[in-house]
Order: structure tokens, then C-alpha cells, then sequence
């Protein structure tokens, strides 16, 4: 296994951690996310968004193969950009925001090679 694979299989645990920490703590995601969940349905909407569907994305490449990889990096990539615009937009270059971007643009660009 390549160093690039060995990254790629971290950047794809990585997001199944995130999906895993939001399903099962979503009143704690708000350090990290700044989202506030208000009521059952917030804390619904953090669990399916921010833990099933990343847990899903991570967990895929390893059924699917290279291809997954490449489809989690580039939707990792798609929201550093709009992250990016919004950072410029809604003036919220905060550093929370900004760790974000840079994980997302490294993830995006190892599992995109």
C-alpha cells in the first residue's frame, strides 16, 4: 500500500469519525460547527446530515473502491470553495472556519490524487 492509499484510508476514517461523533453527541458539534441545535429537530438534523451521510461517504470507498475516494475528495473540495466564498461573504474568518477550510482542501486534495 502507497502512502497516498495510506493517507486516503485516514482522510475516509476521518470523516466516518466526524459522522460518528455527530450521530452520537450532536449537542457537542456546535465548537467545531458553530450550528446551535434548537429543539428535537435540530439535533435530528445534525445526527442524519453531519452523521449518517459523512459516515456514509467515509464507509463507501471502502465497498466501492478508488473512485469513491475520488468522489469523497471532490465534494470535500466543493465545500472548502463555497466555504471560502462564504468566509469573503459573511465575514467569517474566524479560526474555527478556517481549520475547517484547510482540512477540507488537504482531504479534498489526498483523496483526489
Amino acid at each position: 500500500m502507497s502512502l497516498i492509499q495510506i493517507l486516503q484510508v485516514i482522510a475516509a476514517l476521518a470523516t466516518v469519525a466526524t459522522g460518528l461523533f455527530s450521530l452520537l453527541a450532536p449537542r457537542k458539534v456546535t465548537g467545531f460547527t458553530g450550528l446551535e441545535p434548537v429543539g428535537g429537530r435540530g439535533v435530528t438534523e445534525i445526527r442524519a446530515v453531519l452523521g449518517g451521510l459523512f459516515i456514509a461517504l467515509g464507509v463507501a470507498p471502502f465497498f466501492l473502491g478508488s473512485t469513491a475516494y475520488r468522489m469523497l475528495g471532490i465534494a470535500y473540495l466543493a465545500i472548502a470553495v463555497v466555504r471560502a466564498v462564504s468566509i469573503l461573504i459573511d465575514r467569517s474568518a474566524v479560526r474555527s472556519n478556517i481549520i475547517s477550510l484547510v482540512t477540507e482542501i488537504v482531504l479534498g486534495v489526498v483523496l483526489v490524487l
